[in-house]
């Protein structure tokens, strides 16, 4: 059975698209010319430039350069799909054209075509609403997309990532006043070193998180100036002179963020580096994120022959073949998508590093990989924190049976007799297998109650 079609036109000529598709011809030609991977622009975007059609329309309305009627219709279109309404009308890929022109010319597509119809017309070449000359009025693609990523990023960011770092942080901050009395053996180098409380690791987990959240924050300013208003090069050609002020107002209205104009339209479109900048702060959260899945899963091996020291939540079968194992999954899927940013952030690097003259194009990479690592970030945060962070307990016993047989312990009578007679205490103890007292008073080093007195854990552990 043949899809019912439609004829519609661009500048090459006539194309068939589904009769039943809000999208037009050069939608359609970007489908039959670029069938690459199955990564298709991402939901954030999407909502990102219908936020922008419709502050645009609202603005050139105001400003007498946009009829009411087709005005009023273009915003109600775009407010369907900030609405989340039409998803399947937005199936491009992210491997098109390197300035997004597709992408924008589906939105403006989809916003003429629904628009007519709610202005009671049809959707094709009979529409009342035109994609370029209406929904796009007073704009490029090459200003448009620049600011959709800059939207979609800053939002994702603010409203996503930064609750769930701070969701994580107050629980691991919890877990460090709980475990302040709990002393430990420290571990340098997978050895063995001078104790400290577990309090006091986990604080060290808990500064990561505000140093991540501080840097996210910090890359915010020069993601809220926006490059619509630049047009094709950045000169404003075919904006009116007020556009871009209003416009950047209008979005922050919209968003309840506080965008403004950049103030150079020839760097935020010519180059990427707001989002570069911002994906180093989001590379630099992976780091700490690894590092801290990774403490706790090592902390919490075992169960009987690792290190034993935390229990974690058992949340489901470990294995297809060893009955009982579980295994600690919430750390391996945070590694996992802490490689993912890693390598994302190489990605974006080389996107942000390789504009020419007036324009990046390598927007969709670039604001794909962004958007996807704040997605990953954010959710692994999150989920770290309700599967695993939330249920950390110490396991006493353990902890305390390591931190009596460590040899490290012998660092507390260098101020007594110095470094080298404490060193081989240790080595002997070591070599014999014996504890650092029987090697200490076979030596002669000092007296049992001097060493009593002088090797006290709980004393090691500086000011908590």
């Amino acid at each position: 059975m043949n899809e019912a079609v439609r004829m519609e036109r661009d500048t090459f000529g006539e194309i068939a698209v589904p009769a039943d598709r809000l999208w037009g011809a050069q939608t359609e030609r970007s489908l039959q010319n670029f069938r690459i991977s199955t990564e298709k622009q991402s939901p954030e975007l999407i909502h990102a430039l219908a936020i922008v059609k419709r502050a645009a329309a609202a603005v050139n309305q105001s400003l007498g350069v946009l009829a009411d009627d087709k005005a009023h219709a273009i915003i109600a279109a775009a407010d369907e799909i900030i609405a989340g309404k039409h998803p399947r009308e937005f199936p491009l890929a992210v491997w098109q054209t390197g300035s997004g022109t597709q992408t924008n010319m589906n939105l403006n597509e989809v916003i003429a075509n629904r628009a007519s119809e709610l202005m009671g017309g049809e959707r094709g070449e009979a529409r009342k609403v035109h994609p370029n000359d209406d929904v796009n009025r007073g704009q490029s693609s090459n200003d448009v997309f620049p600011t959709a990523m800059h939207i979609a990023a800053a939002y994702a960011i603010v409203n996503h990532l930064l609750p769930a770092l701070r969701t994580l942080r107050a629980t691991l901050d919890a877990k460090s006043k709980a475990f302040a009395d709990i002393v430990k053996i420290g571990r340098t180098h997978l050895q063995d070193a001078t104790p400290l409380t577990l309090g006091q690791e986990f604080s060290g987990y808990v500064a990561q998180l505000d140093q991540g959240i501080r840097h996210v924050e910090s890359a915010l300013p020069h993601l809220y100036e926006l490059a619509l208003g630049g047009t094709a090069v950045g000169t404003g050609l075919n904006a009116h002179p007020a556009f871009a002020v209003r416009v950047a107002d209008e979005i922050g209205r919209l968003t309840k963020l506080p965008f403004v104009t950049a103030p150079s339209k020839f760097e935020v479109m010519a180059a990427a580096d707001a989002l570069v900048f911002a994906h180093g702060a989001l590379k630099t959260v992976a780091a700490s994120l690894m590092k801290i899945a990774n403490d706790v899963r090592w902390l919490a091996s075992g169960p009987r022959c690792g290190l034993g020291e935390l229990s974690i939540p058992e949340n489901e079968p470990g294995s297809s073949i060893m009955p009982g194992k579980v295994n600690p999954t919430q750390s391996e899927a945070v590694t996992m998508l802490c490689c993912q940013v890693f390598g994302n952030d190489v990605a974006v690097n080389v996107g942000g590093a390789s504009g020419n003259f007036e324009l990046n194009v390598f927007r969709p990479m670039i604001a794909h990989n962004v958007l996807q690592s704040v997605r990953l970030l954010a959710d692994g945060a999150q989920s770290f924190n309700d599967h695993c962070a939330v249920g950390i307990e110490p396991n006493r016993s353990r902890i305390d049976l390591l931190l009596n047989e460590s040899l490290m312990l012998v660092t507390a009578l260098n101020p007594h007799i110095g470094y080298d007679k404490s060193a081989q205490i240790a080595k002997k103890a070591h070599k014999e297998g014996t504890t650092l007292k029987a090697a200490a008073l076979a030596l002669g080093y000092l007296t049992e109650a001097e060493f009593d007195a002088w090797v006290r854990p709980e004393q090691m552990i500086g000011t908590r």
